[in-house]
C-alpha cells in the first residue's frame, strides 16, 4: 500500500492506494467514523458502486456496531444537477449533519463532486471522505478539493474548493468496472505522463499493459505516481491562481468540447475526451511548431494503444470546428479579456499554459481534424 500526502496549509490530508481498503475503512477512518455513535454513518454513493462495494463497507464499520444511511444517486452526469445536489442538502440537513461531522462518498467522479459540493455548502462546510471506484476518480478528481455540478450553461460551472479530509482509493474495486470505463479512467494516467513526467510515460509505454490487465504492482505504481503527481501540484497551486494547477486540464478545453457536442452522454465519457483533447492539443502544438511531429505522433499511438478514441472524425460529428470553439467559449477557464488559454506541449513531459491562442485557428484546425484520417 502506498500513502501520498496532499500537503496544504491547515488542511493536509492523505490519499491511501492499495488493495482491501473499503474492508478496512473503519480502522483507515476511524476519526471520522467515532462521532456517529448512536446514529448512522451517512454514505452517499452510486448506485453501482453500492451493488458491488456497499457490503464491504457495510461489514467494515458493523464490526463496531456502526451502520450506514444510504443516499443512492443514479449513475451518469444528470446526477450533478442543481436537483440532484438540492436532494442531497436537504438529506443532510435532515440527518441533522453538524459542522464536525464527516460525509463518506463512495463511487466515480459524479458522486465526488456532488458529495464534496454539498458538504462545502451545508452549514458553511463540513468534512467528506473519498472512496473512490473508478480508476478516473482515484487519479484525478477524488484528490485535490475540485468540487462542482453541471448547469445549462456547461460542465462543472458552479462549485466550490473543498478538499476531502482522507482519500481511500481501493484498487479491488476497479475489477468490477467495465472495460471503456478503466480505459478511460487510464486516459487521466497517460495525461500525468504527458503533461510532466517522460519518464513515467515511457514507463507506460511498456507497462500500460499491465496497468489495465490490473496487475497488481503495475496498477499500484500506476495509481500512486499518478496521485503524487496531482498531489505536488495542488499543494502548489490549490485554487489555481499561479498557472501550475491548469496544467492539469490538458486535453480538456478540447475534451469538454467534444462532451458538449455529443451532449455529455455515454457517446463519449469524460476519459475518452481527454484523451482525444491530448491528441488535439498535441497536434495543435505541432501546428504552433512547439511541438515535434514525430511526439505528437508517439502521444496518439500510446492513446490509441489503451483503446481510447484518438480521431476526432470517428466519432461522426454533425458539427464544424466553430460550433467546437463555441462550445470553448463557456469554459469555466475563459478570461474576462475575452481569451481562454490552452494547455499546449513543448515535449512530452513539458506542457505550458498558452494565452495567446487565436480561436479563429483553433477552428480551423478542428475542421482540417473532423475531415481527416
Amino acid at each position: 500500500m502506498a500513502i501520498i500526502p496532499v500537503e496544504l496549509a491547515g488542511r493536509s490530508y492523505d490519499v491511501h492506494v492499495g488493495h482491501g481498503l473499503l474492508d478496512n475503512a473503519l480502522v483507515k477512518a476511524r476519526k471520522f467514523v467515532e462521532p456517529f455513535s448512536g446514529r448512522k454513518v451517512p454514505v452517499v454513493a452510486d448506485r453501482k458502486a453500492m451493488d458491488h462495494h456497499g457490503e464491504r463497507l457495510a461489514q467494515s464499520l458493523a464490526v463496531d456496531g456502526y451502520a450506514i444511511e444510504w443516499f443512492v444517486v443514479e449513475p451518469g452526469e444528470t446526477a450533478k444537477s442543481w436537483a440532484g445536489l438540492e436532494k442531497l442538502v436537504d438529506w443532510l440537513l435532515a440527518l441533522g449533519i453538524t459542522r464536525s461531522d464527516h460525509v463518506f462518498a463512495l463511487g466515480g467522479g459524479v458522486v465526488g463532486d456532488l458529495t464534496g459540493f454539498a458538504c462545502a455548502i451545508v452549514k458553511r462546510g463540513c468534512g467528506f471522505v473519498q472512496l473512490p471506484t473508478t480508476l478516473l476518480a482515484q487519479v484525478d478528481s477524488s484528490v485535490g478539493g475540485k468540487t462542482a455540478i453541471n448547469t445549462a450553461a456547461g460542465k462543472n460551472l458552479v462549485g466550490a474548493f473543498h478538499q476531502p479530509s482522507l482519500v481511500l482509493a481501493d484498487l479491488d474495486t476497479l475489477a468490477t468496472l467495465p472495460p471503456r470505463e478503466l480505459r478511460a479512467g487510464y486516459a487521466e494516467v497517460l495525461k500525468y505522463g504527458v503533461l510532466g513526467d517522460a519518464e513515467f510515460f515511457d514507463w507506460l509505454d511498456d507497462r500500460g499493459g499491465a496497468v489495465l490487465a490490473l496487475g497488481d504492482e503495475a496498477l499500484e505504481q500506476a495509481v500512486a505516481t499518478s496521485v503524487a503527481a496531482k498531489a505536488r501540484i495542488v499543494a502548489e497551486d490549490e485554487r489555481e491562481t499561479t498557472g501550475t494547477r491548469a496544467l492539469l486540464n490538458l486535453g480538456h478545453t478540447f475534451g469538454h468540447a467534444l462532451e458538449a457536442e455529443t451532449g455529455f452522454s455515454d457517446r463519449l465519457l469524460h476519459g475518452e475526451g481527454v484523451a482525444l483533447g491530448m491528441v488535439l492539443a498535441a497536434r495543435y502544438s505541432a501546428r504552433r511548431g512547439n511541438l515535434s511531429d514525430d511526439s505528437a505522433a508517439r502521444i496518439t499511438r500510446a492513446i490509441d494503444a489503451a483503446g481510447l478514441p484518438a480521431e476526432i472524425s470517428a466519432l461522426g460529428l454533425d458539427c464544424d470546428g466553430q460550433a467546437l470553439v463555441a462550445h470553448m467559449l463557456h469554459d469555466k477557464k475563459m478570461e474576462s479579456g475575452g481569451t481562454l488559454p490552452f494547455i499546449l506541449l513543448h515535449d512530452i513531459g513539458s506542457a505550458y499554459l498558452a494565452k495567446d491562442v487565436d480561436l479563429a485557428d483553433v477552428a480551423t484546425f478542428l475542421d482540417g481534424q473532423l475531415q481527416a484520417h
